[in-house]
């Protein structure tokens, strides 16, 4: 038996996206690399939350979504599986994607300071969001080699979005997916530029490349740690005031 998705909501903000863009999120939408998250976000867009219950999840792999003319990058961990493997947005539909963009909205990369559906009018400004795993997965944890299989859609999407000048990973999965991508990266050009020492994740962690974007690390805006206090509001938004600070 399949799950019931939708037919797709409309996942860019602001300009068209560029061709490599919609070939990016194509080929995400229709990935098939790691049976045992296909395999779960059907289940549960099948079973489904009782809030949910009237609704009609997505299911399926979730693209980025935001501004192809960002100069702001976010890297998340993966989908929530009642939050963007519902609405088919990432970051949307859940706690973390509303305190996220309370955080964004201060900082005027984010029209609104909710997002609740795909449909809700959000649009980001200069910013663009992803995950370094695009299905979710079962106790939020997708295994390393998930996240390696994933990697290709991380180069696609940023290979597509040439204007980046600033990463800032949510938690410590997004900062090491967001490094192994520059090491591959550096490996097919330099070998040599791909050694060297490894940055070091915390909330308010600094790192430079020569010639790429600058890394923030912040913490996850996980209920897990919105609820406990490890990540409060303002924690959350000085991190996005130093990347405005960054690019101006």
């Amino acid at each position: 038996m399949t799950a019931s998705v939708s037919p797709g909501p409309a996942l860019v903000s602001g300009p068209r996206r560029s061709p490599a863009l919609e070939a990016a999120r194509q080929a995400i939408v229709t990935c098939e690399a790691c049976p045992r998250l296909r395999s779960y976000c059907q289940r549960i867009a099948r079973e489904k939350k009782a809030a949910h219950r009237d609704d009609t999840y997505w299911g399926r792999p979730v693209p980025g979504f935001g501004d192809p003319r960002a100069r702001l990058l976010i890297v998340g961990l993966a989908p929530a599986a009642h939050g963007a493997n519902r609405t088919g947005r990432v970051f949307t539909g859940d706690g973390s994607g509303d305190f996220l963009m309370r955080a964004l909205h201060e900082n005027g990369f984010a029209s609104i300071p909710t997002a609740r559906r795909a449909d809700d009018g959000l649009r980001l400004d200069d910013a663009y969001i992803l995950s370094v795993a695009r299905c979710a997965p079962p106790d939020n944890k997708p295994t390393p080699d998930e996240i390696a299989r994933c990697r290709v859609h991380l180069r696609a999407e940023l290979a597509a979005l040439p204007r980046v000048r600033v990463v800032v990973a949510l938690g410590k999965i997004g900062w090491d997916g967001y490094l192994a991508y520059l090491r591959e990266t550096a490996a097919d050009t330099s070998p040599a530029r791909a050694s060297g020492p490894r940055p070091v994740f915390g909330h308010g962690a600094l790192a430079t490349f020569d010639g790429g974007p600058t890394l923030l690390g912040s913490y996850h805006p996980s209920r897990q740690n919105t609820n406990t206090g490890r990540l409060t509001a303002p924690m959350l938004a000085s991190v996005f005031s130093e990347a405005r600070r960054l690019l101006s």
